[in-house]
């Protein structure tokens, strides 16, 4: 249907993640996208005050759509979504094609500058890698605090991985920021 995109980006919040793991709480694809937004900016501001050049309002929108096909793809898991080369390039195909099909339900003009968001400058994407990351430790950091151990695993697995960029901005955020999420609201 002809400018739905937004009622479809409304639905975000019907498409639960980390689909094959027991939840203590689910996390629907709207809570994520709100984080890595919140996480994208924190990171780009941390960059900006290192002497780097990128504009955090500019990487906040980015995130914002970073995972926009999962409205028409599901949330596909990361062990299947990474499980080899040739997963990868097809899954990387379907949603190339999904966000092909979100553009096509806006007015031409209103597609063509949304566009660039589902394909940020390649300097952008590393803040949007950690902060996705990022976002997804906070959840494990969560799920073990209310006592599942479901997700130790995938604690120690997406830690390294923020490791494995190697962005100083993501060490900085693990070091000052990431502690306080294993405290208590008393404590905060």
């Amino acid at each position: 249907m002809e400018n739905s995109f937004f009622a479809l980006l409304g639905r975000m919040k019907y498409i639960d993640r980390w689909c094959l793991m027991r939840n203590t709480r689910n996390e629907t694809l709207s809570e994520h996208t709100l984080e890595t937004a919140y996480l994208t900016h924190a990171l780009l501001l941390l960059h900006r005050e290192a002497g780097g050049m990128l504009i955090p309002e500019q990487g906040v929108l980015y995130a914002l759509y970073h995972d926009c096909s999962e409205i028409l793809t599901g949330d596909m898991p990361t062990p299947v979504k990474y499980k080899n080369e040739s997963i990868r390039a097809a899954y990387k195909a379907v949603e190339s094609e999904a966000e092909r099909a979100l553009l096509k339900r806006l007015p031409k003009g209103m597609a063509a500058k949304i566009a660039p968001c589902f394909d940020p400058p390649k300097e952008y994407k590393p803040f949007l890698k950690a902060a996705d990351k990022l976002s997804a430790l906070i959840k494990c950091i969560e799920e073990q605090k209310a006592g599942n151990h479901e997700f130790d695993r995938a604690y120690e697995t997406l830690l390294q991985a923020v490791h494995d960029l190697k962005l100083p901005e993501a060490e900085t955020f693990l070091r000052e920021f990431l502690p306080a999420y294993r405290l208590t609201l008393d404590d905060l």
